[in-house]
């Protein structure tokens, strides 16, 4: 085997995780995990004819299983000093319980897992969504109960219950909410290990899947809503990586447990301004 290298894992094969992955992940082994074994190795070769040393797996997010395997496989190469979990299902493109079970339970076991063999002094971040910005608040106990409920009992929550919840786009609000409150209860252990993680809340950021969405079912109801932000227009990916970048950097030491909107001002439009629900 050659040289070890520290090993940068990315879970999600998409254009944000590998925008990220290019800025933090040179001089690293690059372990590129999803569901959709083609879509790694696509990543997977772009990358390597950037000059990347990566390799790819398959890797299921609901499945502790699949991050544990995948978390074996890394340390091969390695110590695992980096993460970007960019992985995860959309409310068109899902059901409830698939939602719930990849980015809510999924994300949770994910950061928990890396937290234990983190390198000290490691950097993660996890890609979240505006979407957990714009659900009422909830109670300081629901809140307190998706950041520090164990893994495995998290889906027996009564808030994530079937009852409790309206459509997909109701789970994904409540899944990226957890994402956050995760992110900070995980940061209190993963600072035992001087490392740190923090989540990106993107807003409408231009990908092939985002351009199936606006020319789908629900395209003008995403026209209107980057037509009526401050900046009045999407985002890219690069500019998603572009706070990445500072926050899995040196300059960033003293910022952990924190969630970053990057929505070109959508939320404060929803909240304030012309995207407002009319009632």
């Amino acid at each position: 085997m050659s040289k070890q290298k520290d090993v940068l894992i990315l879970t999600g094969a998409g254009q944000i995780g590998m925008a990220i992955a290019r800025r933090v992940g040179f001089n690293h082994k690059i372990i590129i995990g999803d569901k959709n074994i083609k879509n790694a190795e696509n990543i997977s070769k772009i990358m390597q004819n950037a000059g990347f040393d990566t390799s790819f797996l398959e890797m299921d997010l609901s499945s502790r299983d699949s991050i544990c395997n995948l978390i074996n496989e890394s340390q091969k190469y390695g110590e695992i000093s980096a993460l970007i979990n960019a992985a995860g299902v959309s409310p068109s493109q899902a059901s409830i319980k698939t939602i719930l079970n990849v980015d809510l339970y999924g994300t949770a076991v994910l950061l928990e897992e890396i937290g234990k063999v983190i390198k000290e002094g490691g950097t993660g971040i996890t890609i979240s969504s505006q979407s957990g910005h714009r659900m009422p608040a909830l109670t300081p106990q629901e809140d307190e109960q998706l950041a520090m409920t164990p893994t495995q009992e998290l889906l027996s929550l009564e808030i994530l219950q079937p009852k409790n919840i309206r459509d997909t786009l109701h789970a994904y609000q409540l899944a990226k909410r957890c994402n956050v409150k995760r992110v900070m209860a995980e940061a209190v252990k993963w600072g035992k290990r001087n490392a740190r993680i923090n989540s990106i809340s993107p807003g409408i950021i231009v990908t092939p899947l985002a351009i199936d969405e606006f020319n789908g079912i629900r395209g003008d109801f995403y026209k209107n809503m980057f037509a009526k932000c401050p900046a009045g227009r999407p985002g890219t990916a690069d500019e998603v990586a572009n706070i990445a970048e500072f926050l899995m950097s040196d300059r960033a030491s003293f910022v952990t447990g924190s969630d970053f909107l990057i929505d070109g001002g959508a939320t404060a439009s929803y909240f304030y301004g012309p995207l407002k629900p009319q009632k």
